[in-house]
């Protein structure tokens, strides 16, 4: 694959981690995008294939719990949505994940999903 635009490096970043992260039973994966303008996160079981949660700042019950100054784009967003997914995760009773930053870099507003959710009680 020859790297020719930025979304053709982070997709060969993210096939190169793909190999290495997969997500069980006991400890999915939470994958997180972000666009311009939202933030994207899920939980998955790659054994059975199956999405186990999500959050997104585009849901109208997350969009409308936000503040003024609160949005997808930022990180504010970014944080409410870690804490939303770490909740919802608990509810159903998995507390540790393997975080996959989908070919991200670690900073900004992937690493405030990562930090908010380990502080709402994940493991990773």
């Amino acid at each position: 694959m020859k790297i020719t635009t930025k979304h053709d490096r982070r997709r060969r970043i993210q096939l190169r981690q793909r190999k290495r992260i997969a997500g069980t039973t006991e400890r999915p994966r939470l994958s997180v995008f972000r666009s311009m303008a939202h933030i994207y996160a899920q939980v998955i079981d790659d054994m059975s294939g199956k999405t186990i949660a999500s959050a997104s700042s585009v849901e109208p019950a997350i969009k409308g719990a936000f503040a003024k100054e609160v949005r997808g784009g930022n990180l504010k967003g970014a944080e409410a949505i870690g804490k939303t997914i770490a909740e919802r995760l608990i509810e159903k009773g998995i507390t540790r994940v393997v975080f996959d930053r989908s070919g991200f870099l670690y900073h900004g507003r992937i690493r405030a999903v990562a930090d908010a959710a380990r502080k709402a009680g994940l493991e990773f």
